[in-house]
């Protein structure tokens, strides 16, 4: 990967944002965003999102016109509207900024991005650009997560209690736990990746992008992350006493360790479904969104890297 530079002082700023929604938050962080920018002079154009179904289109004008004008596009929103903006950047290879306003913000703590808007968007005017390796799942791009089987199912149900309860982690967890007390069907996949092929039953196949989450849960697959490697982790068949163990191991950041997971580093992967969902395809989770994906699916690094601009204080 390249080394850092900085981005062209005057450079516009093309700004993907969920304040067309009329939220509160959104409202706040936009006028925050327009106030910093504002008094640097730098120039800036907001492209909001009024229907989150036009999310990937909005992203996609931003993008082209980053291209026309030589700009940058900044993404303000959480680690799946992200998602959606670097699909369309990626391409481009024009710089991407992010101005959190998720939940869990792995994309931006992970490259030591502030959480508050005023000052992700400070950090913005005197940014430098680190190439950020990025993870494919067939044709789509991840920068946190991607993984199929249980994992979507706890996606869709904290979704569902945050519509109820509010946005907040304790909401999501405790969403998480009940997913867990749930039956799981187990998936019949084969994989395939450098080490060999195997057939197996899983309740679950996550692959991780991102070291700071990694850490978190205690994959010390982490470091190959950084070693232009993607992190595979499978959940061996459990009863649901030992998948809520798991769990909360992985609370605990000891989820490594468990007798029931195996983890290992790859650049890539194949899971070929071997049951009845091969015709009609597969729910796939990719970085908190959910998608139905045609298998088999290929985990794989993205040939270029994504460039991202990241606090010239971070490391």
């Amino acid at each position: 990967m390249a080394a850092a530079h900085a981005l062209a002082p005057d450079a516009p700023f093309l700004i993907v944002s969920n304040a067309g929604s009329g939220s509160k938050d959104a409202r706040e962080a936009r006028q925050q965003i327009e106030a910093v920018l504002s008094a640097a002079h730098r120039p800036h154009e907001f492209m909001l999102i009024d229907n989150p179904n036009e999310l990937a289109n909005v992203a996609k004008k931003a993008a082209d016109e980053a291209v026309r004008s030589d700009g940058a596009i900044v993404v303000a929103g959480g680690d799946g509207t992200i998602n959606a903006v670097v699909q369309a950047v990626l391409p481009t290879r024009r710089p991407l900024g992010i101005i959190p306003q998720g939940t869990f913000n792995y994309s931006s703590r992970a490259h030591g991005i502030p959480l508050d808007a005023t000052e992700a968007t400070n950090a913005l005017l005197t940014a430098r650009l680190k190439p950020v390796q990025v993870g494919m799942v067939n044709d789509r791009a991840f920068l946190v997560n991607a993984s199929l089987g249980l994992y979507p199912e706890l996606l869709q149900d904290r979704e569902d209690y945050k519509r109820q309860y509010g946005r907040h982690r304790s909401v999501a967890m405790w969403a998480g736990l009940k997913t867990l007390l749930r039956e799981h069907r187990r998936l019949l996949v084969e994989v395939e990746h450098e080490q060999g092929s195997e057939t197996l039953f899983t309740p679950s196949i996550f692959v991780g992008n991102n070291v700071l989450q990694l850490e978190q849960v205690g994959i010390e697959e982490a470091e190959d992350v950084k070693r232009h490697r993607l992190a595979a982790v499978i959940v061996e068949p459990v009863s649901t006493a030992e998948l809520l163990w798991l769990g909360v191991r992985g609370m605990l950041g000891q989820l490594g360790e468990a007798e029931r997971i195996r983890n290992f580093p790859f650049r890539s992967m194949t899971v070929r479904l071997l049951s009845g969902a091969k015709k009609r395809g597969i729910k796939v989770a990719v970085d908190g969104e959910i998608l139905w994906c045609k298998p088999p699916l290929t985990f794989r690094v993205a040939e270029h890297p994504l460039s991202l601009l990241t606090p010239a204080t971070a490391q």
